[in-house]
């Protein structure tokens, strides 16, 4: 798709705050349906990069797959879990938080260093031959979260 180049930026920056707002709603927010939520905000954000990048197809299956079945279907297994199980003993603030925060803190610490050190000009973004590998690397790495997240969540 050859949009001008401010439309181009201001959807690449709609579309990445999307996904860090709906990374942090994920992460951040308690109820586990609120959460699932905003992880299909994630997965249209996703689906709709695809577009500038003239992969129309990889965004319809991307949308299909991810938002309507994989989310819904954990929005459905939200539902069937009893939430009570959540708010018994709500300690706000553990060990493992913290440890978690410092880690994650560092590791972003490390990633705006390394964005702000590089040096962008000249760079090629994507080639037609690699769209479609980047499109496998990137549904097999979300869908290898979900199932650890799935995990995760049923051994509690």
């Amino acid at each position: 798709m050859d949009l001008p180049g401010p439309i181009h930026d201001f959807l690449l920056v709609f579309l990445g705050s999307g996904l860090i707002l709906g990374g942090l709603g994920v992460v951040l927010l308690t109820n586990p349906i609120y959460s699932a939520f905003s992880l299909g905000l994630v997965f249209v954000c996703i689906s709709l990069l695809y577009i500038p990048s003239n992969s129309h197809f990889v965004a319809a299956a991307q949308l299909l797959i991810y938002v309507g079945a994989i989310n819904v279907l954990i929005i459905f297994a939200v539902m069937f879990m009893n939430g009570s199980e959540y708010y018994k003993d709500l300690n706000l603030w553990t060990v493992g938080d913290g440890v978690t925060s410092v880690v994650c803190t560092s590791i972003f610490a490390s990633l705006i260093t390394t964005i702000l050190d590089t040096s962008w000009y000249g760079i090629i973004w994507t080639t037609r031959s690699n769209q479609i590998y980047r499109a496998r690397f990137d549904n097999s790495i979300i869908l290898l979260v979900a199932l650890i997240g799935a995990i995760a969540v049923a051994r509690q």
